[in-house]
């Protein structure tokens, strides 16, 4: 535990915080209700810190636990790669970024709201791939680890597909525009990454036809 604080204090904290807010909003209704997102207000500048705080609860364990399990196996190696406030701004940013196309979007649906951490933990995995391209990713039912650029480029392919078709009640647009912010928010954060994900990209085709 101690050495997850020294190498990654912030994704630490945002862990532990995510956790427990949302275990207390299950039991709470009116904490629930109070963070949870809802664009119909937002957008008329109402409960506009929904836009962060929605990100500390969940729908449910499940929904947790995965958004959860998947930042732990990306957040903690990328703070020390990325820096941790810059860790600290790419997982905020890309959080309020990944909800504004959703509040406007649904900023005549009263009905809709929305929660969840998946489109920064998106922005993080996003960000992850930029450093390592070529890291070995699972995506079910494929029996083998496929390269991390090629799980990236499916990903955004299927949230641009599901944020179109899907019926869901999965916001595929979080996913995609969180996504999409780690990148960017990486590049202009760390530019070198750009050469480095290029030549390791290069040296991972070269390899394959030689």
């Amino acid at each position: 535990m101690m050495e997850y604080l020294m190498m990654a204090p912030v994704a630490s904290f945002i862990f532990a915080i995510t956790i427990l807010t949302s275990v207390m909003a299950f039991s709470n209704d009116n904490l629930y209700a109070n963070l949870i997102l809802h664009p119909y207000s937002v957008s008329r500048r109402h409960r506009v810190y929904t836009v962060i705080t929605s990100g500390l609860i969940h729908n449910d364990w499940m929904h947790l636990f995965f958004n959860m399990l998947s930042f732990y196996f990306f957040a903690f190696r990328l703070e020390p790669l990325l820096g941790h406030w810059q860790f600290g701004l790419l997982y905020v940013v890309s959080l309020i970024l990944s909800d504004l196309p959703t509040v406007y979007k649904h900023r005549n649906d009263d009905w809709y709201h929305s929660l969840g951490a998946s489109g920064a933990v998106s922005a993080v995995i996003f960000s992850a791939i930029l450093f390592n391209p070529l890291d070995r990713m699972m995506i079910m039912p494929i029996p083998i680890g496929i390269p991390a650029v090629i799980f990236g480029v499916l990903y955004l392919v299927y949230c641009n597909y599901a944020s179109k078709y899907s019926r869901d009640n999965i916001n595929h647009d979080a996913h995609m525009f969180g996504a999409l912010s780690g990148l960017l928010i990486t590049i202009i954060l760390q530019p070198h990454v750009v050469h480095s994900f290029i030549e390791q990209v290069t040296a991972g085709v070269q390899s394959l036809t030689h």
